[in-house]
């Protein structure tokens, strides 16, 4: 059996239409189904006014999804099971960092779920505000400012 790692993935940042397809199988799993977040709250209005990044295994299977919002707002952040803990999430939040620097976004922001703020904090994430619950899972508010001109 082989190691997997983040290097044997694929990356695309994708408009919601090219997206949905690869994307909603990843977010039904990960917060619908082992997360038991509502079906009603996952899908929002968001999606497609926002950027999609996907990843993809060497096989072709779709493995892990992130949203950038317009405004600078990272969410959706989802990986697979059996593919966490090998970089794919931190490569899927680089890009999305990518992208909001490319559009010149001076900050990016998200509602990291608690237990997941360790991972925004190496990033370069500071929390900002108290803990809240959004869907039942406790959260709390993290910020990056991005630099001049959005450069991440």
């Amino acid at each position: 059996m082989s190691i997997r790692q983040a290097a044997d993935i694929r990356l695309a940042m994708l408009d919601w239409d090219e997206a949905r397809e690869a994307a909603r199988p990843i977010r039904e799993q990960v917060f619908v189904a082992e997360q038991g977040v509502p079906a009603d709250l996952e899908w929002d209005e968001f999606d497609p006014v926002s950027r999609h990044c996907l990843a993809w295994s060497p096989d072709g299977t779709a493995v892990a999804t992130g949203r950038l919002l317009p405004d600078g707002h990272i969410g959706r952040m989802a990986v697979l099971a059996g593919w966490r803990g090998l970089g794919v999430g931190s490569a899927v939040l680089e890009a999305l960092l990518e992208e909001a620097g490319r559009r010149g976004l001076r900050e990016a922001v998200l509602h990291a779920q608690t237990h997941a703020a360790g991972f925004y904090l190496r990033f370069g994430f500071a929390p900002e505000g108290g803990e809240f619950e959004e869907a039942g899972i406790p959260h709390v508010t993290m910020r990056r400012p991005l630099g001049p001109a959005g450069s991440a």
